[in-house]
């Protein structure tokens, strides 16, 4: 029993951060359920959404780094600039990318090209779902 809880201490660094993700991601999908009625499984690997789980993912891992290994040390820093850059990435270009689909995607439709593939239109982030992200990160960082 000893061995199996060492296990899991020596892979919170991975498994913290996942199980926090696969929280976010299926509380999507039980979202757009009690909104739509209707279960979108999609919606678990999918992207976008309220809260950003990229971002509290990148943020809970570096509090986790923070607090274990320092709050001074290179592999924070390290961390700390992945989550800065995700959570860019995420509210600016990504978000970017998901108002050029909704735009391209009205020119198809409106054209009525019918063998053109319909984009993908929620791949980023509004400023609010990447900060609600962080916050989730920052709360289960530290806590674990």
């Amino acid at each position: 029993m000893n061995n199996i809880i060492n296990n899991i201490i020596q892979f919170k660094y991975i498994l913290v951060p996942l199980t926090l993700w696969f929280s976010i991601q299926l509380f999507k999908v039980i979202y757009e359920y009690c909104e739509t009625k209707k279960w979108n499984w999609d919606r678990l690997m999918g992207a976008g959404g309220m809260p950003s789980s990229h971002s509290a993912i990148v943020v809970c891992l570096a509090i986790m780094i923070g607090k274990n290994e320092g709050f001074q040390s290179p592999i924070f820093a390290l961390s700390g600039i992945f989550a800065l850059i995700t959570m860019y990435d995420a509210a600016g270009v990504r978000r970017a990318v998901g108002k050029q689909a909704m735009i391209l995607n009205d020119i198809i439709r409106n054209q009525k090209l019918t063998s053109a593939e319909k984009l993908q239109e929620m791949t980023g982030h509004t400023p609010v779902q990447v900060i609600a992200g962080a916050i989730l990160g920052v709360i289960t960082g530290v806590i674990f």
